[in-house]
């Protein structure tokens, strides 16, 4: 039986020591990237408001080329302090038509009663432009904050040669504050010599609030054979909510849509996109989705929304809606978790859209998310104060794969450890089987960390 030379053994008790040490500084080394990674985000500045982190969970802002019949321009305005664009407004040729999903909020604001008023007068048909400003919400103004949205919309119209009501308006920012009309007039002439049909992160970057990344979408369809655009920007990161998700939004196309059949549309996927997601349950009064149909495709032109050469334009509408409304949640004030909340078995799919609501929103739910710990006790408690139909004997509880309860007791498999090591993800699935029904539903939401209470607690400022 031959022996090791001694050399060898000493080289290969060596290795054994140098792969034991490795191991032992794995989690060593994963802790010094993950931290690094919190660095590289803490220390990259947003472009929105001073002092903002870019979020961790950020996506960049995707190429989107010019949409046939669209001009924009930017500029500052001066709602704000600092130096920055806090002012948008878009040109659209003649003919195109437009459709609206607004804020079922109680206080509203003049922007939104416009909107709302003008596209029921002009029935969506030649819309003309679009008026955005960052800074003030013009909220709870009364009769002067009307005011100052008519001559906003009179300035804009003598410019662009159309009528008043062919003019839209969003706004955001602070509550209760009267907009300074003479801000944005003062301001046309400038934007009317910079209207471009390229500048959609530009235009994205210019409407936001405590955003920290500007937020875009953009896909291609084909309708009878031609191949059409959309593209879509928006700005939300707090006071998110389902029923209308607070932000604005605006989504423009070069297909040829008639506005019944393009308000069913926005109608529709608003409620399985905007609608189904939130970061902190709270609504807005300014919650605005517009889009847009240029025409300029020379695409046929569609008069029902069930029309059988829309369907792959239903798709990806759709697709860009739910990218818009999933970057929202991405964007959520101090958020570092993105969670798809899944609930199924409940009684109907109303049933189940409330008990994931309900989850999504329950403050010790996302603070334990917060702190990467599995407490399933918590999204069993969240469950029961939905007041849905459930069935506690059947109550099954998974993150991921990992089932923590099953059939209502913990899990045969339950381990805590792998449990841990799963919660460390950036990105979350919450699974919840209430044992009832059919119903399903999902809805996406984040964490709930200090950062949140820090950027509220001086908005103002």
């Amino acid at each position: 039986m031959s022996k090791t030379p001694p050399a060898t053994a000493s080289g290969k008790a060596a290795e054994i020591v140098g792969q034991k040490i490795e191991r032992a500084l794995d989690p060593l080394n994963a802790a010094i990237k993950r931290a690094a990674k919190k660095l590289q985000h803490e220390t990259a500045a947003a472009p929105g408001k001073p002092g903002l982190m870019v979020s961790p969970l950020a996506v960049p802002f995707p190429a989107i080329p010019a949409i046939g019949g669209v001009e924009m321009a930017i500029a500052r305005a001066g709602f704000y302090k600092h130096a920055r664009p806090d002012l948008l407004v878009m040109k659209f040729a003649e003919g195109t038509t437009c459709a609206g999903v607004f804020t079922r909020h109680g206080v509203g604001s003049a922007p939104v009663d416009w909107c709302k008023r003008h596209l029921e007068a002009s029935g969506g048909l030649d819309i003309r432009a679009l008026v955005v400003n960052a800074g003030c919400a013009n909220s709870f103004t009364g009769k002067p904050g009307a005011d100052a949205a008519r001559r906003v919309a009179a300035a804009v119209a003598k410019r662009l040669d159309c009528r008043q009501r062919d003019v839209m308006q969003a706004s955001t920012g602070v509550i209760g504050v009267l907009l300074d009309d003479a801000k944005i007039v003062a301001k046309l002439p400038e934007i009317e010599g910079k209207l471009h049909a390229d500048l959609w992160a530009e235009a994205s970057a210019a409407i936001m609030t405590t955003d920290t990344f500007p937020k875009g979408s953009y896909a291609t369809a084909v309708i009878d054979g031609v191949e059409v655009k959309i593209a879509g920007i928006a700005k939300g990161s707090g006071m998110i909510a389902p029923d209308m998700a607070t932000m604005l939004a605006f989504v423009a196309t070069d297909a040829a849509i008639a506005p019944a059949a393009l308000q069913a549309l926005v109608s529709l996927y608003t409620r399985s996109t905007f609608n189904c997601v939130t970061v902190d349950g709270d609504r807005s009064t300014n919650d605005t989705l517009l889009m847009f149909a240029t025409g300029a495709s020379g695409a046929p032109r569609i008069a029902r929304p069930g029309d059988a050469r829309l369907a792959d334009f239903r798709e990806k509408l759709e697709g860009v809606l739910m990218d818009l409304a999933m970057q929202l949640v991405r964007d959520g004030e101090g958020a570092t978790k993105f969670v798809k909340v899944m609930v199924s078995g409940a009684q109907s799919h109303a049933s189940a859209r409330k008990i994931a609501r309900t989850i999504s929103e329950s403050m010790l739910v996302k603070t334990a998310i917060a702190g990467e710990d599995a407490n399933w006790g918590r999204i069993c408690m969240a469950v029961g104060r939905a007041d849905e139909p459930m069935n506690r004997e059947r109550l099954s509880i998974r993150f991921g794969d990992l089932w923590a309860a099953q059939d209502g007791a913990i899990a045969r498999t339950y381990d805590e450890a792998k449990m841990s090591a799963y919660m460390k993800n950036a990105e979350l699935e919450i699974g919840v089987d209430v044992g009832v029904g059919r119903g399903e539903a999902s809805m996406w939401t984040c964490d709930l960390t200090k950062r949140y209470v820090e950027i509220n607690g001086d908005y103002r400022s």
